[in-house]
């Protein structure tokens, strides 16, 4: 396989901003390798963050065009960037914005209409990655750990903090991942109480201290309990935890800090449960791995039997729109890019629809 150049794109649950990640792939004769060539973080205005937040709320007329005006803005984006760096693009791989993620009803909805993303940016797009895989019977998600086994397959444990916790690791010649929980979106809901976009660094939630009470009701969520696959969605967060943040009478420092700890807590103890040796590494990646007070706790709870790992900024920003980069050159040449072993489906598929400029 010859290397392809593919911007990756992807916008998560953290509601951070949309990420762009130029990059060549190419297959090894062992393997995979890539090179981030170029990246950039668009934050969201107010007014699109509140859009996508609530999405979930709109009747399906206004998504449906919701899904289409957003794909022409991620087409605008995606143009202006190419435009920027002079870049030579084979293809976009575009994960969209999930608005609606309920697998056990049998659907997934990434808002970001193909079609008007490839008529806008005038190149091929790949996207709808989920769909597939729910239509087998798994759980769509999560898919980011395609590129842990191809890319950092080095290292015991993946695991990615945005939103949402996931985490993936080997077993016997099978790729495991699941949602282990809460993360970014937890902790973002508390300070966009008071306008504030997060807490950078976790520097005010160092200066908190634990609400038991608080800590013991969300160690407590029945999804916890859930075997693997599992996953979890805004829906989930919506009806099951902000019910209880916003009960919780409390500074907000120690919110922040009670959550930091739970969400430790759940993350230390999937380790605990699927580690098989003594000596491990866990990768960790996304938004929250910026956050010093949470990787500092987290590795406290690990303690001295698995090392946290932190990469370059630069990859912890952008390692998930380098996945849908990946995925996308995976299904131009109709190799997998959705394992069974990790969502549940009937079989492993190379998901992903594909859309060319009008």
């Amino acid at each position: 396989m010859k290397t392809v150049k593919v911007l990756g794109l992807m916008s998560g649950t953290s509601l951070d901003g949309l990420d762009l990640a130029y990059c060549h792939i190419w297959k090894t004769p062992t393997g995979w390798d890539f090179d981030l060539k170029e990246t950039l973080s668009i934050p969201y205005s107010t007014t699109l963050k509140e859009k996508l937040k609530n999405a979930i709320f709109l009747p399906a007329e206004e998504l449906l065009q919701f899904h289409n005006s957003y794909g022409t803005w991620l087409g605008k984006q995606s143009k202006e960037f190419i435009d920027a760096h002079n870049l030579e693009v084979d293809f976009i791989g575009s994960h969209g914005h999930t608005t609606h993620h309920q697998p056990q009803k049998g659907f997934t909805f990434q808002i970001g209409s193909g079609q008007h993303l490839a008529n806008e940016s005038g190149t091929k797009v790949i996207c709808d990655f989920r769909t597939n895989d729910v239509a087998l019977g798994g759980q769509g998600a999560p898919l980011v750990p395609i590129g842990d086994r191809l890319f950092f397959g080095q290292y015991d444990f993946c695991l990615n903090l945005g939103g949402i916790s996931n985490i993936s690791f080997e077993r016997e010649g099978e790729r495991f991942a699941y949602d282990i929980g809460l993360a970014n979106m937890i902790l973002n809901h508390i300070t966009q109480k008071t306008n504030l976009d997060y807490d950078k660094d976790g520097a005010i939630a160092r200066t908190g201290s634990v609400n038991q009470q608080m800590l013991e009701t969300l160690n407590h969520l029945e999804f916890y309990k859930l075997p693997f696959p599992k996953s979890i969605g805004f829906e989930w967060f919506v009806e099951k935890v902000i019910p209880i943040v916003d009960a919780t009478q409390d500074s907000m420092k120690n919110l922040l800090h009670t959550c930091i700890h739970h969400i430790c807590d759940q993350i230390s103890t999937q380790v605990e449960l699927q580690k098989n040796k003594t000596n491990n590494t866990l990768f960790v990646t996304g938004g929250g791995a910026l956050n010093g007070f949470l990787m500092e706790t987290l590795q406290e709870k690990l303690t001295d039997k698995t090392r946290v790992i932190q990469p370059s900024k630069t990859l912890v920003e952008f390692k998930e729109a380098l996945v849908f980069a990946l995925m996308a050159a995976l299904r131009q040449e109709v190799a997998n890019n959705c394992l069974r072993s990790v969502t549940g489906a009937k079989r492993d598929s190379s998901g992903g629809v594909i859309f060319f400029p009008a």
